[in-house]
């Protein structure tokens, strides 16, 4: 029986018209999607679910996809599918996340221009039958400095475009290596000289705990007096009420906003000012784009129906069925040695090598470091999977090596993740026990014995006597319960790490009271 293909948003006839020349069955209901109850009601009857950003695909759906094998988003952005889900029923989760990049570029550039020369403002004025020609005076976009936050793909071709229009690009990206850079033909810098430099800063970062609000109250005051704001990327990287503060007071010349805190955007604090231009989310609003990411969504989704392919998966990677079972264990394993030296990193990485020693090293290594960089590289990069993760490293310029060698110590199976950035070198190790739970044995060679939690601290401290009592009593005190507590030291008085699985949410008050311990020498939060 062919495999049936529900598409519950709209999608180009192009796509229907591929399902059915690869002998998959199509269901083309553009609505349902917004009905949960009636997608419930039908989705056990497919096998797989072409999506736009309309449906939310939530575990109550999935809960009735009894046949369903496979999900398609068509786009980058998978924030309406329930990952976790989705990943427990055994579904695929697909993205295609280039499809809408040059759009998403292009819109920039246009915003660009039109902060540049008023051109909303003109337009209102002179079709209300005024002709205010010394009103609107403009600015040259030539020999202006660019300032891109994030550099990746979408950001890349912003800085390829605006080095045609004879600007002067710098970019501020910690994954971004200087021969990247140099490749780009822009100048890699810190955040603080983009902001005291550009005359005109993008953003083409993804939404992280450590990018939300890159453009802060305390940011903002550092940037050029007179500077021009654009952002098609993500809401809440740039804090909008210090942002109308700043154009009020003439220190922001002006600001263009495609996406916005809150959507759909019926009321925002950038509402209203002269020098601010906005749109709803039109980023990826081109008819060229909206049919790529038809076409992709629909030859992606047909070549795992009908042939068992894997391609752009958000949360498996490209192995066959009789593999799966041996390496699944291995694959969360290496999710979490990336993820957690991912959740560490503050400077561009120029290299990561990864050693399998034991059994590990005769399964499919290739799908465990497309695990391991995975991991590594999504705490900042949006969209990042297993699929796409080596080749977004490939493209950022951070050489990634292999080793694999037999047993050399007490472990069975190791993978060790050693990750080289511009300012320092950090190590991982971690093995999978009978149990098959993730387990990190030991943090730049200092051995540690501590199960992944889904919430955990790491401290770097120096071994003095008391460190534990008043660590526990910061937490205690803050009514933070800690569930396990793994310590390590490489010898009496030296380097010391401890890895702590607590209970609930931490609050960076928190983390910087532990920071005022004597002999801490780092602290993180980790989320897994």
């Amino acid at each position: 029986m062919a495999p049936r293909v529900l598409i519950s948003d709209a999608l180009s006839p192009a796509a229907i018209a591929i399902f059915k020349a690869r002998g998959v069955e199509v269901d083309f209901q553009p609505n349902v999607g917004k009905d949960e109850d009636k997608l419930a009601e039908i989705i056990g009857n497919f096998d797989g679910l072409a999506i736009r950003s309309a449906t939310k695909v939530t575990a109550k759906i999935l809960e009735k996809a009894a046949k369903l094998r496979v999900i398609g988003r068509a786009g980058i952005g998978v924030d309406n599918v329930d990952i976790p889900a989705a990943t427990a029923k055994g579904v695929i989760v697909m993205n295609t996340p280039f499809g809408n990049s040059i759009t998403t570029a292009e819109h920039a550039i246009a915003l660009m221009f039109a902060l540049a020369r008023q051109i909303s403002n003109a337009d209102a004025s002179t079709q209300a039958g005024k002709w205010e020609k010394n009103r609107f005076m403009g600015v040259e976009i030539t020999g202006k400095v660019l300032g891109v936050i994030g550099c990746g793909n979408i950001g890349s071709l912003v800085a390829d475009r605006a080095i045609g229009l004879h600007m002067h690009v710098i970019a501020y990206d910690p994954f971004l290596t200087p021969e990247r850079a140099l490749d780009l033909g822009v100048e890699k810098v810190e955040l603080d000289a983009l902001l005291a430099r550009a005359d005109i800063i993008t953003l083409h970062a993804p939404m992280t705990p450590q990018t939300k609000n890159i453009l802060s109250v305390e940011n903002l005051a550092k940037s050029k007096k007179g500077v021009r704001i654009i952002n098609c990327a993500r809401g809440g990287l740039v804090d909008e009420a210090a942002l109308r503060a700043l154009l009020e007071s003439g220190h922001v010349a002006g600001a263009a906003f495609d996406v916005f805190m809150n959507e759909p955007a019926t009321e925002n604090p950038l509402f209203g000012h002269p020098n601010v231009v906005c749109t709803p989310h039109l980023g990826a609003s081109t008819s060229e784009a909206q049919e790529n990411v038809a076409l992709q969504v629909a030859e992606q989704m047909s070549d795992y129906l009908i042939r068992g392919a894997i391609s752009n998966a958000v949360n498996f990677p490209s192995i066959t069925a009789e593999e799966a079972p041996k390496l699944k264990p291995f694959i969360a394993l290496a999710e979490r040695l990336g993820s957690f030296a991912g959740q560490l990193v503050d400077s561009a990485i120029k290299k990561v090598t990864i050693t399998y020693e034991g059994h590990v090293a005769t399964l499919k290594t290739k799908a465990l470091t497309a695990s391991a960089i995975a991991g590594l590289l999504r705490p900042l990069l949006e969209g990042v999977n297993v699929v796409s993760a080596p080749a977004v490293a490939k493209e950022r310029g951070v050489a990634i090596d292999e080793v694999t060698r037999a047993a050399e110590g007490d472990y069975e199976s190791l993978i060790t993740l050693s990750v080289e950035t511009e300012a320092h070198e950090r190590s991982v190790s971690g093995t999978v026990f009978h149990d098959g739970k993730p387990r990190i044995i030991s943090i730049n060679k200092i051995e540690v014995d501590a199960l992944v939690a889904p919430t955990m601290i790491y401290v770097s401290n120096e071994d003095r006597p008391g460190f534990i009592g008043r660590f526990a009593s910061i937490l205690g005190n803050a009514k933070v319960n800690i569930a396990t507590f793994a310590l390590g030291r490489d010898r009496e008085g030296g380097s010391a790490v401890a890895l702590v699985e607590v209970d609930g949410v931490l609050l960076d008050t928190i983390l910087a009271e532990v920071k005022t311990l004597p002999g801490v020498k780092e602290v993180k939060a980790l989320a897994f």
